[in-house]
Formats: structure tokens, sequence, C-alpha cells
């Protein structure tokens, strides 16, 4: 596989921690030295060849639009949830249609990552088989993040499958980043629901795996972690994602 062409960015959130910064502008558009928290990723996208990216919206919408207007690497298509908040699968269930057939990214519009050697998302490209796997997520360490307050995400075995941490320290925290078939939303309805049921599912069947990344793992969730942030990237420079 030389890698997905098309990508979700899940945009759409309302930004309720990052108040009262989104009380007027949507979180994708924070800025983190300079460039925003979408852009970083949207590069990420079009560094490992995506020709198309679907961005979902919904909290002051057409700000993200208007922004990403212009953009022609990749090709954005806007996915309007201004109606109605479709959560992380209902809203790739809805655009299923520009992502269907193969295998697509997804990528939380409210993380990044510094690079350290191969981008991870070629990496994630390389790890992909088809025939073991229906999602594939990029994990981190804790030890190697800056911004994560929560607990561990999942445990990631030795042939790389995946189960849920349930809070061990030993496990890594997803990234925010992966691959995912389409085949797995077979008959699923754009109705307000959660990846992770996909997750539950994926691991019952044997199908949901990890990858271990090498990059230094930021995420932004309050007006707090943006200081942090920004040093992040100064202490690690080269290769900001």
């Amino acid at each position: 596989m030389t890698g997905p062409t098309n990508a979700m960015v899940l945009a759409a959130g309302l930004g309720t921690r990052m108040r009262p910064i989104t009380d007027t502008l949507p979180k994708p558009l924070v800025e983190i030295a300079g460039r925003t928290l979408l852009d970083r990723g949207l590069d990420a996208l079009a560094d490992a060849g995506v020709e198309k990216a679907v961005v979902n919206v919904h909290h002051l919408g057409h700000m993200i639009a208007a922004h990403v207007a212009g953009r022609t690497s990749p090709r954005i298509v806007i996915s309007d949830e201004s109606d109605r908040l479709l959560d992380s699968a209902g809203g790739i269930v809805k655009a299923l249609p520009e992502l269907e057939p193969d295998p697509f990214y997804i990528l939380n519009a409210d993380t990044f990552w510094i690079e350290r050697g191969t981008p991870e998302l070629e990496r994630l490209a390389a790890t992909w088989d088809d025939g073991r796997m229906d999602i594939l997520l990029m994990l981190a360490d804790p030890a190697n993040v800056t911004g994560h307050s929560g607990s561990t995400d999942f445990l990631l075995g030795e042939d790389g499958r995946l189960v849920r941490a349930k809070g061990d320290p030993a496990g890594l925290i997803y990234g925010g980043a992966g691959i995912i078939h389409p085949r797995i939303f077979a008959d699923a309805e754009a109705e307000p629901h959660s990846l992770n049921l996909y997750f539950d599912r994926t691991i019952t069947a044997g199908r949901l795996f990890g990858m271990a990344m090498n990059g230094h793992w930021i995420t932004v969730g309050t007006p707090d972690a943006i200081a942090p942030a920004e040093a992040a990237i100064r202490k690690f420079p080269a290769g900001a994602a």
C-alpha cells in the first residue's frame, strides 16, 4: 500500500474546554507558534500524499470553511454539521460518499506532533495490512507527550493488536490519527455516535491494531496548554508536523 489518498479530519467539536478563546474562534483555528492546529494537520496529510481531505464543521464552521477555501493540497471538502453534531463516527459516516472505497486516514484537528525520522503518517501507511486490520491507530508513549492529563487508552500487544488499557500505566495514548477501512461502517447511519463503538467491535474481532509513534505528541485542550505546546516546539523544532 502506497498510502491513503483520502482523509477525514474531525474538526466539528465544540471546544468548550478552550473557552473563552472558542467563544469567537473554532478550536481548529487556534494558533500554536504562528500556525493553526488545523493547518498543522493538513500539512502533515499533504506531505503524506493525501489528495483530498474531508473536514467536518459545526461550531463557527463558516470560519473554518473560509480558512481552507484557498487550499489545494490537499483539496478540501467541507462536511457541514451545523444543524446537528454527529460525533466522531457519525461525522465519518456522513462523509463516506467522499471517502470510499479504500482505507483513509483519520485525524483529530486538535492534536499534532513533532516528527522524528520517518513521518508518522508514512509509517502508518507502511504498517497497514488490509488482510489483518480494519483500524490502525497511532499511539503515543505517555513519557513523550505534551498537554495530556488523562490516563492511557490502549495496550499494544507484541503482534500489534490493541486492547483497552483501562488506565494501565504500561498503556499508550491514542494520538488522534490512524487509518480506517470504510467496510466497518457497513449499514451504519449518519446519526450521532462515537468511534469508540468501532474500536471495541474491532478489538472483539481481533482487527484493531496500533503503531507506537517515534515523534513527540502534543495535544491542546485548554488555553493553559498553548504555552507548553509552544515550548515543546522550541525544544524540538525540527520537523514539526
